[in-house]
């Protein structure tokens, strides 16, 4: 029988600090050290070494190798694996991605949001050019910079918008919209098309389209987007991939269980 005391409100800021450690494991970076972990966290060693204990009690972290450092433990794969099992997410939406870069020429990636991040969960390349936007890992994608991040913020609600508005924007290229006032009025105009564009807002010689996805409940949980060189973005080309996104984003939603808003539903009509 399980003894251990029930959770309350004194003690979620304590939860919310030990899970937000597991967000600094990356593929690039999948073991860290007491001492960096604390670093990056901006923790003294002390209260990380607690809270390191705490998820290593629970199976979030183990220790290995004669240096002690920490990687993600079983409990993540666990719980990643009945995420995976009841939705399908990566493995549902991939043919429809396929057939979108098949279709468009061009590069196709989907994102998530998690929490307050928006992750990218797969893409798919086409195979009609040599030269094409190829994709990094990272860890995340910036709302302010990319059409994945302006489909995602458009649809979210005010309380999140302020608070993406008011944290630094980095100045990623020379067209990067920073200022709040000009994001306000991009998330205007997303609201009002239904889908999102960033002409070298991410990467200066990249265009980017992409359309916001949708869970059972009408909220916005992701995007799918298509990025192409922006010398081959001629106005024929944004049509043909606007149209695919619309369908494309309208499958994904339907096998991910989601539900497309009425208004959305209505301009993604009229938009097609």
């Amino acid at each position: 029988m399980n003894t251990r005391p029930r959770s309350n409100g004194r003690n979620m800021g304590t939860v919310s600090k030990a899970l937000e450690l597991l967000d600094y494991f990356t593929k690039s970076r999948p073991l860290i050290g007491l001492s960096d972990l604390a670093r990056l966290a901006d923790l003294n060693k002390a209260t990380c070494f607690r809270l390191l204990t705490e998820l290593a009690e629970n199976g979030f972290v183990e220790q290995i190798g004669t240096g002690r450092e920490y990687r993600l433990g079983p409990t993540v794969l666990r719980l990643a694996a009945l995420r995976e099992a009841q939705v399908p997410t990566r493995e549902a939406a991939m043919p429809v991605l396929q057939a979108l870069a098949q279709h468009t020429g061009e590069t196709a990636h989907l994102s998530l949001l998690m929490a307050d991040v928006l992750r990218p969960l797969a893409h798919a390349y086409s195979s009609a050019h040599a030269t094409k936007v190829t994709l990094e890992d990272t860890e995340s994608l910036p709302f302010h910079a990319t059409s994945s991040g302006l489909a995602v913020l458009a649809f979210q609600p005010e309380a999140f918008c302020r608070v993406v508005l008011a944290q630094p924007l980095t100045q990623l290229t020379s067209t990067t919209e920073t200022s709040p006032a000009g994001l306000r009025a991009r998330i205007i105009e997303v609201r009002g098309l239904g889908y999102a564009e960033s002409r070298g807002g991410y990467e200066s010689d990249v265009h980017s389209m992409a359309v916001p996805l949708f869970d059972a409940l009408g909220r916005c949980s992701g995007a799918l987007a298509v990025a192409a060189l922006g010398s081959r973005m001629s106005e024929a080309q944004r049509r043909l991939i606007r149209h695919a996104l619309l369908q494309a984003g309208t499958e994904i939603t339907t096998l991910w269980g989601g539900t497309l808003p009425a208004d959305i539903a209505t301009l993604w009509r009229l938009v097609a």
